[in-house]
């Protein structure tokens, strides 16, 4: 509370200001209020003029100005309105504020390509006036297009501005509900604080709508505990919740992880009068399976039908998408047929994450056919429904064919994103193509598409594989510089590149370097640095690592003992690799064929033949 109560008591921000000023054209849509002429059409400044002095006082002026307007006789207007002063503009939009008809057709008339010759200077105060006179129509968009072009410049407080410009426009309170649904539209969620708690402070009280905006705003940017706060003091000045709020704050306990709480929401919204939407429903089942909790999730799907709210395709979205996120695709497909059975027709949503749930499965011809089915249906395709594909073709081996994707996409209009050249470059350095790979990251730099730890982590893979361990050095470092969080995976490409040239001193360094950054090492972490050091022959070495490992929560796998079976064996010390091997079994762990290869080498490099040939036999 305390950054809140400081927030009323900070000076009214320039962040949601702005200024039409005298000096400074202000545009509102593709024209400006205030076109100058050019340098060479106009050498010096021109004198203003209170008004023309055809007129004899500003009234006679300012009445044909109306009659004008109000007439719609924008030729004759023009005609004597160059050089106008913003004084007058005000006493006329003032004459005008029972006519937000004419007022909006005066403004787009000033945006217009017909007046752009004139020097129409349109003021924060005429911009507020106006913003009070067609706020009176029953469409508020075009008092909020108004409101947002004067929170994207700098200057004098658009809130005081319509304070001050209140009483002689006739106004209602509702301008300022309108000014704090301006900001939330525009994304300003600390200006729009702001608007809410002067409100509060001027005895205003913002009304339930422009209060949903304010917190689905503060949701969206996970700015969940300021929700609460803005929540609370919605309560105490007595601000009737409606079923939009309670969806808002279901989503928020979503977003916080609190799933019970969010289902003790429902029983809240009971209380009120309130009975939950397909809406609220659709949050918290969304919420359970972006969790993983799908049993859950059904259960409150059986809730909700038998409740007599119809599921919609975002519910079934949500389900094909957490079923097949855990494994369960063949539920996932049944729950997309009852989408259909059920007389909702599955969009692209719905088929994308069955393509990407079967490719993740191996299963590339299933996630075809869909694809297929989507062409069949008319349902244009994205980006992620190429972007699975394109990865599985990568993993098959079938390079043409994913390229061809590629050039389906191409003649689609669809652009490649991060995550498919992410793809590309893995695929190109997993077959050894890193030239190819290089030349992606550049092309993706030239479309201002910004790499991301996946493709950084691909490419310090290829250098290392090359053994230019000093150039993936060099990428990581330019990684860091440009603000890339490094993830275990990066980390432990380049580890294995430092192990693999024998510099296990620097190896080691990045691993105290993933505890500093709070990483945790993962199994691929330590078998690489057991490997580098059974290279050099430290096979005791290694094999604290590997207790190491085990004291941090790690569990070995196969990988980890075949190592260290190797490395003794290499070294012809067959009592520890047969130990290694004991221990291996004991741990549930079948030898593969690597084990056994290692150690009829080791038996066979000390001559004990018998027991490489009982090994043979064992295999």
């Amino acid at each position: 509370m305390k950054v809140l109560r400081g927030l009323q008591r900070r000076r009214i921000s320039a962040f949601f200001s702005s200024s039409f000023s005298c000096s400074a054209p202000c545009s509102m849509g593709a024209q400006s209020f205030e076109t100058l002429p050019s340098e060479e059409n106009n050498p010096g400044p021109s004198k203003e003029r209170p008004f023309p002095e055809r007129f004899h006082g500003e009234d006679q002026f300012l009445q044909l100005m109306e009659n004008s307007v109000v007439g719609n006789r924008w030729h004759e207007m023009a005609e004597f309105l160059s050089g106008v002063t913003p004084s007058l503009l005000n006493q006329l939009l003032v004459r005008l504020r029972d006519r937000p008809g004419a007022v909006l057709g005066f403004l787009e008339q000033l945006e217009s390509q017909a007046w752009s010759r004139l020097r129409i200077r349109l003021d924060l105060r005429s911009l507020c006036i106006a913003v009070h006179a067609v706020s009176r129509l029953k469409n508020s968009e075009p008092a909020l297009k108004l409101l947002r072009r004067a929170l994207s410049s700098s200057g004098p407080s658009v809130f005081e501005s319509l304070e001050e410009t209140f009483d002689e426009s006739g106004s209602s309170k509702k301008v300022y509900d309108l000014l704090l649904k301006a900001c939330c539209l525009a994304g300003k969620v600390d200006e729009a604080l702001e608007v809410f708690y002067l409100m509060k402070e001027r005895g205003i009280i913002p009304g339930i709508d422009a209060c949903n905006n304010l917190l689905s705003l503060l949701s969206r940017q996970k700015r969940t505990e300021t929700a609460w706060v803005v929540y609370a003091e919605m309560f105490r000045l007595k601000i009737t919740s409606s079923i939009i709020t309670f969806n808002v704050m279901i989503n928020v306990l979503c977003k916080e992880g609190k799933m019970k709480k969010a289902r003790r929401f429902l029983l809240h919204m009971a209380d009120y009068g309130f009975k939950p939407t397909v809406v609220t429903y659709n949050t918290i089942i969304h919420g359970y399976c972006s969790r993983g909790k799908v049993v859950q999730a059904l259960e409150l799907f059986d809730s909700m039908k038998e409740k007599g709210v119809r599921p919609d395709s975002f519910t079934y979205n949500s389900l094909i998408s957490g079923l097949s996120r855990v494994g369960r695709l063949q539920e996932a497909v049944e729950f997309f047929r009852k989408m259909v059975d059920g007389g909702t027709v599955p969009g692209v949503v719905a088929y994308n994450t069955l393509i990407d749930g079967y490719c993740n499965k191996g299963d590339l011809k299933t996630a075809l056919n869909y694809r297929n089915e989507m062409n069949e249906k008319g349902i244009e395709p994205t980006v992620c429904t190429y972007n699975p594909l394109i990865h599985e073709l990568f993993m098959e081996g079938k390079i043409d064919d994913a390229n061809a994707l590629l050039e389906e996409m191409k003649e689609r209009g669809i652009p490649p994103d991060s995550v498919t050249y992410n793809i590309l470059i893995n695929g190109y350095c997993k077959e050894g193509n890193s030239a190819k790979a290089f030349d992606l990251h550049s092309e993706m730099l030239s479309k201002e598409i910004q790499p991301t730890a996946v493709t950084y982590t691909s490419l310090i893979y290829a250098l290392c594989k090359q053994r230019k361990v000093n150039d993936a050095e060099h990428f990581f470092q330019q990684a860091l510089l440009g603000g890339i969080s490094p993830d275990v995976a990066m980390i432990n490409a380049l580890i294995d590149g430092y192990a693999a040239e024998g510099n296990m001193e620097r190896a080691f360094v990045l691993l105290k370097d993933m505890e500093r950054k709070k990483l945790s090492p993962d199994e691929v972490t330590y078998n690489t640095l057991m490997r580098g050091l059974c290279r050099l022959g430290k096979v005791d070495e290694a094999r604290t690592v590997l207790d190491e490992m085990r004291s941090k929560g790690i569990t070995p796998d196969y990988i980890s003992y075949n190592t260290l079976i190797s490395g003794y064996s290499k070294k012809g010390e067959m009592a520890d690799a047969f130990g290694v091997h004991e221990e291996m079994l004991s741990r549930g762990f079948n030898p593969t064929l690597l084990t056994y290869n290692a150690l009829i080498h080791g038996l066979c490099k000390t001559k004990d033949g018998n027991k490489a040939e009982e090994l043979l036999k064992e295999m």
